[in-house]
């Protein structure tokens, strides 16, 4: 069912709370978009910018330089995400006492993708740590990070059951997680039904909803795809017929993920943290329509340095 359009409002209360996804860039062209998008989405105050590894590992010093990068020369909290796959305990304690060192103290503990790819069966690294609640443990013991998670609102693709998804997440908060940040939903009853239960299960830190501004609907179902998350019929209607016309996908994705977010406060969400895939102008509008404007964040300006 389609949702409702919601009317034009202004915002009445303290503007929601948001931080942003990048991803490392490959290439100098990447890169220069990358820093653009950084730079145009750093005065809206965000509480946290985190930056990705990509399959196995396989972008772990672009990841490293990156996250440093923004240590050093911008005025962001950077998050790191960390796998366990493909390194030893050794190797990845390293990687968290050079964090330490660089000013880095929030550290998104992931379990990763298997190296043979995804679909394919998980093999833990035989000298390393086997799975997220090992890693949250890992780091916990090294220093006084704050330590993000993943959370799966429709389950993680290899869980039996979301019961059996909600048992592991509860694992990795017992050895230390601070925050859950979800994969993606197009449905925000999805995850107010997930809140319940993880709340149900004796599970209280925050459960940060992720969402992902839809510009390209063959993309964004491939992603779904990977990670379990359903694709509702209504998001598929939106895009019919749009496949060569990116400007108007732009138009409509903004107003989708504006809905969704506007919708997502209303019902009392107070962070939201967006999958940018490094383009800053359309979580930039997303951002305004929800009533953020540079400079009204409580943290110190959120700024690049210099």
């Amino acid at each position: 069912m389609t949702p409702p359009i919601r009317a034009s409002r202004e915002v009445s209360r303290a503007p929601v709370r948001v931080s942003f996804e990048f991803f490392p860039p490959k290439t100098e062209e990447m890169e220069r978009t990358l820093w653009a998008s950084i730079e145009r989405l750093a005065p809206l105050g965000p509480s946290f910018v985190s930056v990705t590894y990509g399959a196995g590992g396989s972008t772990r010093e672009r990841t490293h330089a990156t996250v440093e990068k923004i240590a050093r020369e911008t005025a962001l909290a950077p998050a790191a995400h960390l796998t366990c796959v493909a390194a030893s305990r050794a190797e990845i304690d390293e990687v968290i006492r050079e964090y330490a060192q660089a000013g880095v103290r929030h550290i998104v503990a992931l379990r990763g993708d298997p190296v043979t790819g995804v679909g394919t069966a998980y093999v833990p690294h035989p000298e390393g740590y086997a799975h997220a609640c090992d890693l949250v443990e890992g780091i916990r013991a090294l220093g006084a990070f704050e330590v993000s998670v993943s959370a799966y609102p429709e389950k993680h693709p290899e869980s039996a059951s979301l019961d059996a998804d909600i048992d592991v997440l509860k694992r990795k908060v017992d050895a230390g997680a601070t925050r859950a940040i979800t994969q993606f939903f197009f449905e925000n009853d999805v995850y107010f039904r997930y809140l319940d239960k993880v709340r149900a299960a004796g599970i209280h830190i925050p459960i940060v909803p992720g969402i992902l501004p839809v510009t390209n609907f063959k993309q964004a179902s491939n992603f779904a795809a990977r990670t379990g998350a359903s694709v509702p019929g209504w998001l598929l209607k939106r895009f019919e017929g749009l496949d060569d016309d990116p400007e108007t996908r732009k138009l409509i994705a903004a107003a989708v993920a504006a809905e969704q977010a506007t919708d997502l406060v209303d019902r009392g969400v107070e962070d939201i943290h967006f999958y940018t895939l490094n383009r800053a102008d359309l979580v930039y509008a997303i951002c305004h329509l929800l009533g953020l404007r540079p400079g009204m964040s409580d943290t110190p300006a959120q700024r690049l340095a210099g």
